[in-house]
This record gives structure tokens, sequence and C-alpha cells, in this order.
């Protein structure tokens, strides 16, 4: 509990709420040891609220006590299940991230299009609605085949059914956990993909995921056999207006990048939102998102903005 709270606590210092809760962080860590032991626990409801980043999230909070607990339960879960993963796999995992999936997606095209000398077919997914649409005793039954210790298992089947009980489905976003989840659902979809269908050239960020191969109709074919898949065994469904097949000359556009045979470029929308909301204090981490990419006109026009702006 404590290096849950130690790992929960970065970068939250200033919360109102975290403060509180340190206030008597001994008493409070204590007691909720003790529900968990006597299995008293219950989690506290979630505070909903919107955020743009930049489409339209709803973000669902926990309490900082069921948060701590959070951190606790992902601390330990997360070795267990990681292991278990395939490699192409991005998100919210140990040295991966959405940088790392771009570079491998340029990886995975000079090697299809055998450096650039043949043509490649991208198909891009993406499942509708996902976070909302995970089903509980699906998920579960994931679990289970990694964890058989019955108070472990209560725990987790307590936090997964603290959201949406009443309906049976659904993923908090706003959960350290629900990241964890999300991994072990789709980690079904990704055995499928590489060892069903034999996919060579597969990769996954999240619900986002994306196959090539030189040959059109081999890539239609596996969208019907995985529309399938994730219908008959995961209970969830492929976004209809989301499924895209591009070729590699004509850029591949994914995470905020755009792929292509000789760079990787900024999305359009995503240049055009730097460049309209850039300020002194969020310049590192936009100049962060350019370094990935061949941004470098880009970054000499945030910079010329800047030096005009400093200079009112």
């Amino acid at each position: 509990m404590f290096l849950a709270w130690k790992e929960f606590k970065k970068g939250k210092k200033k919360k109102q709420d975290v403060q509180e809760f340190q206030f008597n962080l001994e008493d409070n860590l204590f007691q909720l040891h003790q529900e968990l032991k006597e299995k008293t626990y219950r989690h506290a409801p979630y505070t909903a609220f919107y955020i743009t980043d930049p489409k339209l999230r709803h973000i669902h909070k926990a309490c900082v006590r069921d948060r701590v607990l959070h951190h606790a339960i992902f601390r330990i879960l997360y070795p267990i299940f990681d292991e278990q993963f395939i490699f192409d796999s991005y998100s919210c995992r140990i040295n991966k991230g959405s940088h790392r999936a771009v570079r491998r997606l340029k990886v995975f095209c000079r090697k299809a299009s055998g450096n650039n000398s043949m043509g490649v077919v991208a198909l891009k997914c993406d499942v509708k609605k996902f976070f909302d649409s995970v089903d509980h005793s699906v998920l579960l039954q994931f679990v289970r085949k990694r964890i058989c210790n019955e108070d472990a298992l209560w725990l987790i089947e307590l936090v997964i059914k603290s959201f949406r009980a009443d309906k049976g489905v659904g993923l908090p976003i706003g959960n350290v956990t629900s990241q964890l989840f999300a991994n072990i659902y789709l980690n079904e979809l990704d055995n499928f993909a590489k060892y069903t269908l034999k996919a060579k050239y597969y990769l996954r960020y999240c619900d986002d995921f994306v196959l090539l191969n030189k040959n059109r109709t081999e890539l239609e074919w596996a969208v019907n056999k995985i529309t399938h898949f994730l219908g008959s065994n995961l209970k969830i469904s492929l976004h209809p207006n989301k499924i895209i097949f591009r070729k590699y000359h004509q850029g591949i556009d994914f995470l905020g990048y755009v792929v292509r045979p000789y760079c990787i470029n900024l999305r359009t929308k995503t240049k055009r939102r730097i460049l309209r909301r850039v300020n002194k204090n969020n310049l590192p981490s936009y100049l962060g998102v350019l370094k990935h990419c061949n941004g470098y006109k880009i970054q000499k026009i945030v910079s010329a903005k800047l030096e005009k702006y400093n200079s009112i």
C-alpha cells in the first residue's frame, strides 16, 4: 500500500483531495488494508467529467483511496500479464508507447516493401467504443486464466464491477487498472491476428491496430475474420467508418503521425493544433512531439511565433 501511494502521488501533491488523504496517511492506508483483509471494502462512486484530448472523452475519476488501491493492484498484476503479451502491443507498457509504435510501423513498412521497392497496403482499424463495450464476464474469464487466488479474484472482480455493474459492460477511462484490463482483453485479438491469421506485420496501440500486406484482397479477408472473432469471442465490433485501406506511398496515418516511404510527418490536424495552442509553458512538450518526425520546418515556425509573442 505504501509503495502504491508513493507511485500514485507523483505529480499530484498539490491536489486538495490528495493532500487531505496524506494528512492522515497511515490511518487511511491501514484502514484500507483492514477492510481488504476482512473483505468489507467497497468501491466508492466515480466522479464523471469531460476532457478534450483532442476529441471529447468522458472520464470517470475514482476517489484517492480507491485510486491508491488501483495502483496497488496494477503493481502486482502488470508483471504477471505483461509477459504473455505480444511484442507489438504498445499501449501502457514499460519501454513501449506511441512513438515506439510509430517507429515499429516504419520498420514493418520498410521490410514489407523490400526497402521501398514494392507496393504495400495498410489496413488500419479501430474498435467501436471499446472502453464502453468491454464485457465484465468475458474480461474476468481472461483474468482467471492467470490468477487463481480467490482473494485476489474477489478484489479484481470488485474493481471491474465498480463501473456500470448494472449493465455488465464498460471500463472507466481514468483508472490505471483500465489500461491493463484493456491489454488483457485485446491480447486475445493480438494472438488471433498473429497466430491464427498468421499476420507477419501486425501491431496494436490500445484499440487501434494496423496490418500490412502486399495484397489488399488478403487484408479484406482478414477484416472479415477479425470482425467475426471480435463479435463471437469478445462481444465488441470494429468501427465501420474506421476500417481504412491505405497504400504505403500515400502515407499511413497512425497515432498522430503519417508514415511515408522516406519520412515520418506530423498529422495535419496535430500540426494545426500545435500552431494554434503553443506557448512558452507547453513548448517543451510540443518540441518532444516534433523530434519524433520530420518536423524541422514546424519547429522553426513555432520558435518564430514564440519570439514574436515574447517581444510584444
